[in-house]
């Protein structure tokens, strides 16, 4: 299986049941940790199903946000779920971002970074589409570490198949630890940058609440578990099982920290 199979974004739909429930609370956090002022003209990069632009939407006085991903399906998506006339998204490349230079006060990217060729070239087209003085800043999840939906998932599919190291993210995305994002914006020019760690819990009511999402094939998970035989799937579910901290078999809360870096233009 090679990682572009893995890597495959099919469904606005099945990535929202796979990923919402965390994508949104570390949203939250990002934001509160920002504290952009009022009135500023945002621009999502690699904004997916638009978690992000919504929570920008419902948390920051804003003038307007535009969102961009390459993912058609995502879009259609983010358009259908957003209405708002100040939330705008069409399909572009991050390494050339349909947008005019300058023309944002803020540049933002929440969990995509690591799955753009050339991350360097990405926060540069950031920080061209930045005016002066505006904030570029990016989140990604500590995928090696306390990441504990996936980080439990891939360990508990190495164990039946060592092949499906090469798909792991914590080994595939070295960029995701903060010492190394932070060298990223230094490097690209950015000033005043700081970083932090953000920690979020999900609860789940049964073990099927946590295996279902990874049968909509969505993201490299999903689609790792899309090619398995049958009773491949069967193995690794019960594999799964008995590596989770359920409680009573049945319920269970897991962990989720994700790093985040900003600096200014």
């Amino acid at each position: 299986m090679s990682n572009k199979l893995a890597d495959a974004w099919q469904a606005g739909e099945s990535y929202e049941q796979f990923m919402a429930s965390w994508s949104r609370p570390v949203a939250v956090q990002f934001l509160q940790w920002l504290a952009i002022g009022p009135g500023k003209r945002w621009l999502d990069v690699g904004c997916g199903t638009g978690a992000l632009s919504g929570q920008i939407l419902e948390l920051a006085s804003l003038s307007t946000i535009m969102g961009v991903d390459p993912a058609e399906s995502f879009i259609a998506y983010a358009q259908q779920n957003n209405p708002d006339e100040r939330l705008k998204f069409r399909t572009g490349d991050a390494l050339s971002l349909p947008v005019d230079g300058g023309a944002y006060d803020v540049a933002v990217s929440g969990l995509a970074l690591n799955f753009i060729a050339d991350p360097a070239g990405a926060v540069r087209e950031m920080i061209r589409a930045v005016d002066r003085g505006g904030i570029v800043a990016v989140y990604v999840w500590d995928y090696a570490g306390e990441m504990q939906l996936l980080r439990t998932f891939w360990d508990a599919a190495v164990a039946l198949d060592p092949a499906a190291e090469e798909l792991d993210e914590g080994i595939r995305f070295p960029l995701c630890r903060p010492d190394r994002l932070q060298k990223l914006f230094s490097g690209s020019g950015l000033q005043a940058v700081s970083g932090r760690a953000i920690n979020v819990q999900v609860g789940f009511q049964r073990f099927e609440d946590y295996w279902l999402p990874f049968l909509g094939g969505t993201g490299p998970a999903p689609a790792y578990v899309a090619k398995l035989p049958s009773d491949g799937r069967i193995k690794l579910k019960q594999n799964l099982r008995e590596r989770l901290p359920l409680e009573s078999n049945v319920s269970m809360v897991l962990r989720a920290r994700a790093w985040a870096v900003n600096g200014q233009v």
